[in-house]
């Protein structure tokens, strides 16, 4: 082969997407398969929201729009956190973009070099080590556990500090665990960053579906803490394509938007159309919405309280969940078992860094019926495998 980019050459494609496109080619062919692989929900978008598109598009609205986001969504993002978290923000401390992905990635090369790292915690959403990679940087894993809520504490994290540490990344509710960071932990891992003139990172794309409360937005908190989040998890709209990065560091700000626009100049018109309409009205959708997912965290919570063969810390938002089995369980047939015979599909935690007796579920995209099959396939296929 050609020489390619050192970059691309060490990073692999995102496991998640790769079961759930698997999941979607073995259903077209007419298989019965069961996807838990999801991390997101699946809810119609409301019929008024689509119909903003199609008025959108007969009214002409398919030019360029400002590489930052339309003032007319930016006004709605900003007055979502003034009246959801009594926050005030600036247009120019939002840079909307393709999505909380294409942010992250924004974020990642405009402020990470060759020889620098970015903490990461271990389990982890799939993507982020791969993107640091992609910024020619490096990921420090730093491994939770179970018997701390898979949080890393304020001890780990000074400790692996040192003087190449640039960023640290935080999720809250956590991709793959459910877990929520309090308000006290956030603040102390600002105090932590700006300690050692790191920045930090926070994930947010699940906030809006916490059980426990939210800390609050990360960036309200310091000029070195960032806030990423999307329309995709909480609000149901992944192929929406739309996210912001919330900074009050008006230097960082330019840099992302720099970044930006040398990538995908705007985001695309339409989304920017139904993610205006869609926040103005966001107080019905996130009821209809919390509503679904509660009844199905409930359906989930109710599994687990009968099995013997897993066990888990039990999710505090998010629509996911990161159940381990027990030790008497020949893992490698409990795999083949769910997969080849019940046509069942999770996530192993070897993805998130983790035993693969963990597994991510997620529960917010099936059906209630078929998340009960899938729930009662993995306890089936757990039954059998035990040694």
């Amino acid at each position: 082969m050609s020489r390619i980019s050192h970059r691309v050459d060490q990073i692999k494609p995102s496991p998640t997407i790769m079961v759930t496109m698997k999941s979607m080619e073995l259903k077209a062919q007419g298989k019965d398969i069961v996807s838990l692989g999801f991390g997101e929900p699946d809810f119609d978008t409301p019929e008024h929201i689509r119909e903003a598109a199609i008025q959108a598009i007969r009214d002409g609205k398919t030019r360029y729009t400002q590489v930052d986001g339309t003032p007319e969504l930016k006004t709605a993002i900003i007055k979502k956190f003034h009246r959801d978290n009594e926050l005030e923000f600036e247009p120019g401390q939002i840079l909307v973009s393709n999505g909380a992905k294409q942010s992250l990635y924004n974020l990642l090369i405009a402020v990470l070099n060759h020889g620098d790292e970015a903490i990461v915690p271990a389990p982890y959403w799939v993507s982020y080590p791969d993107m640091i990679k992609l910024a020619d940087a490096k990921p420090a894993i730093m491994l939770g556990s179970a018997e701390h809520d898979f949080k890393i504490t304020a001890k780990q994290l000074q400790n692996s500090l040192n003087e190449n540490t640039r960023l640290i990344i935080l999720n809250t509710p956590h991709n793959p665990t459910g877990t929520v960071l309090r308000e006290s932990e956030l603040r102390r891992a600002v105090e932590i960053a700006e300690s050692c003139g790191a920045r930090l990172l926070v994930d947010e794309t699940y906030r809006g579906l916490s059980y426990v409360g939210t800390p609050p937005h990360a960036a309200s908190l310091s000029p070195r803490a960032i806030s990423i989040s999307s329309l995709s998890k909480t609000w149901g709209l992944p192929g929406l394509r739309l996210g912001w990065i919330l900074c009050r560091d008006p230097e960082l700000q330019e840099l992302f938007l720099a970044a930006k626009e040398q990538i995908h100049i705007s985001t695309s018109v339409l989304d920017e159309e139904i993610a205006c309409r869609y926040l103005r009205d966001r107080g019905q959708h996130l009821q209809r919405i919390r509503g679904i997912v509660d009844e199905r965290f409930a359906c989930v919570r109710a599994f687990m309280a009968g099995q013997s063969e897993l066990e888990w810390v039990a999710p505090e938002g998010g629509v996911i969940a990161f159940p381990r089995l027990r030790g008497d369980i020949d893992v490698n047939r409990f795999y083949q078992l769910l997969n080849d015979e019940y046509g069942t599909f999770v996530g192993p935690g070897h993805w998130f860094d983790m035993d693969r007796r963990y597994m991510r579920i997620g529960y917010g995209w099936p059906d209630a019926d078929e998340l009960a099959r899938g729930l009662d396939n993995i306890a089936e296929a757990a039954a059998r495998a035990s040694r």
